[in-house]
């Protein structure tokens, strides 16, 4: 059973046409399920009430058919007294007679009571039957509903990630990457440049400083030649 045509109550080409100019469609099925919980409470409502008119009823029906019995009976009986001489039979034919009319009176309700409780017997298999459907296509549509809201996500996740994806070009991409690549090269040349020219100024500056020592422990050997005399005496 299509869960839409229940549903909205049209026709199925109807219901797709419709659905799709739904803003949320899932929040309109989701009040259809609710109408229909409605829907079988009144249906639970009206069994009840049916189910007892229905025991009252064959209450009646019972009732009566013990009603007529009893009158038989007690027909039967007086008969035998007014035999046995117990009573007059005028006396006792008086009282069958009333008992006779009491019994067709009765025998005209059981007629109708039964009829009644075999109607009311047909609406409770009627609405028992109606009150399960009711309960099992809710059950069915619950379950579909989910399924389909985790369809929604799926596809609306797959849906954003294939967008993403056909906006992406992928030479583009490769392109970047390789402008990327390149700058990233660029830079650590520029890094290994600028530390080789640290190396050069630091091994220059250590030659210079060396030097210049090695100048000053010259000025100090002469000038200390001097003071001696030994430059003069080699002479």
């Amino acid at each position: 059973m299509n869960v839409f045509k229940r549903l909205f109550k049209i026709g199925q080409a109807e219901t797709h046409a419709a659905v799709d100019k739904l803003e949320d469609p899932i929040k309109m099925i989701e009040q259809g399920l609710r109408d229909l919980r409605e829907d079988q409470d009144k249906a639970m409502r009206a069994l009840a009430e049916v189910k007892a008119m229905l025991i009252r009823r064959t209450r009646e029906f019972n009732a009566a058919k013990e009603r007529e019995s009893d009158l038989q009976e007690k027909s039967i009986l007086l008969l035998k007294r007014a035999q046995n001489k117990d009573i007059e039979q005028s006396e006792a034919d008086t009282l069958v007679r009333e008992n006779l009319r009491l019994k067709g009176q009765v025998t005209k309700e059981i007629a109708l009571a039964e009829s009644d409780v075999a109607n009311l017997e047909k609406q409770v298999q009627t609405l028992e039957s109606n009150v399960a459907k009711i309960k099992n296509n809710i059950g069915q549509w619950e379950n579909e509903l989910r399924t389909l809201k985790a369809r929604v996500k799926v596809s609306s996740a797959t849906k954003m990630i294939n967008k993403q994806m056909t906006g992406m070009d992928s030479t583009s991409v490769i392109s970047m990457l390789e402008r990327m690549k390149d700058k990233v090269s660029q830079e650590e040349a520029l890094a290994d440049a600028y530390g080789e020219l640290a190396d050069a100024n630091t091994g220059h500056e250590e030659r210079m400083n060396k030097k210049i020592e090695e100048l000053s422990i010259d000025d100090e050997l002469e000038k200390l030649k001097a003071q001696l005399g030994v430059n003069k005496s080699a002479e």
